[in-house]
């Protein structure tokens, strides 16, 4: 983003009679560079070409000034240099390095900028599946959602034994008046509570919700309709000998999600909230855990294995425990 700097000199002391000076007159210059890097990651694998695929444009060509490809880039680019606000981009679409990512240096008409501002991308942000009057660039959700699992899968070299697909709700601070704000006891805030699922450093589907809903709440419909698990079937006609494993924190131990896991052949990890019943449940192995700890002076660590039932579960299944004293 463009900065004022002062032209004045800075004064600094001579080195072997040399004069040294420091100064701000180099005209338009970034604390962006980085960004490059994107630039050139982006063109290896074509990300914001595919990306803009998954939209549909009904604008007419003789009146575009800024294409898809180069909305959905800028919007892409800009979050990841850390402008989250739209408002950003009334000073970006100036910004000469934004324009060099976009692969547009200058404006095709008088008027514009090299790059889009705040209303047109809030446009692009407000896009339904159909297109209306006001909205012309519709999107096409199950189109995103392969994608994202495309890349994952590209970027195997080959098959593995196992992938761990990684379920995680958290909280995204809402700092206004926006749309859909909710108080989230737990992160005792105003938030979103996206949930993300993620297999290492991937991710594979991120979907924003309201915080006034359980952690779990609607992962079961999100997880069979997104290609990491419907799935199942995308991944395994790559690679169909794979074993897959959903894990998550307590927040995901519902009964409709395991039902699901079981009957679509994912094996699960969840954890458990503690509770009297489950602490009641381990008490030997805490106890001779403590004892062997107080014996030899060392840390101690147990395992217990048990049959877990609850009243919001359907049948008995297997719980461990890892006991750390």
């Amino acid at each position: 983003m463009a900065t004022e700097c002062s032209a004045d000199l800075f004064g600094f002391a001579p080195v072997e009679g040399r004069e040294v000076v420091a100064v701000f007159d180099a005209g338009a210059v970034t604390s962006d560079a980085g960004a490059l890097l994107l630039g050139a990651t982006d063109r290896a694998i074509n990300m914001m070409g595919r990306f803009a695929a998954c939209f549909h444009d009904e604008r007419r060509p003789d009146l575009i000034e800024h294409e898809v490809v180069t909305l959905v880039g800028q919007r892409v680019f800009g979050i990841a240099l850390g402008y989250e606000d739209l408002i950003d981009h009334d000073e970006l679409r100036h910004d000469p390095l934004m324009a060099v990512l976009a692969g547009k240096l200058e404006a095709r008409r008088e008027d514009c900028a090299p790059v889009a501002g705040k209303s047109t991308l809030n446009r692009l942000e407000l896009s339904v599946l159909v297109p209306t009057r006001y909205h012309k660039i519709s999107h096409n959700p199950k189109a995103i959602n392969e994608l994202l699992v495309d890349l994952f899968l590209e970027a195997q070299g080959r098959a593995p034994e196992q992938i761990i697909l990684d379920l995680d709700a958290t909280d995204d601070p809402l700092h206004g008046e926006q749309e859909g704000r909710f108080f989230n006891a737990y992160y005792d805030c105003y938030c979103y509570l996206p949930l993300y699922v993620f297999c290492g450093r991937h991710l594979l589907a991120a979907k924003l919700r309201c915080a006034n809903r359980d952690a779990a709440d609607g992962a079961v419909a999100e997880v069979a309709r997104i290609p990491a698990f419907a799935g199942t079937a995308h991944i395994r006609r790559r690679w169909p000998h794979v074993r897959i494993l959903l894990r998550g924190d307590s927040g995901f131990a519902r009964e409709e999600l395991m039902a699901w896991c079981e009957d679509n052949a994912v094996d699960y990890l969840f954890g458990l909230a503690q509770n009297e019943r489950l602490v009641a449940r381990i008490t030997t192995e805490l106890a001779r855990a403590a004892a062997k700890s107080l014996r030899t002076g060392k840390p101690q660590r147990r395992f217990a294995d048990f049959m877990w039932i609850t009243r919001n579960l359907a049948q008995a299944r297997r719980g461990q425990a890892a006991l750390s004293l």
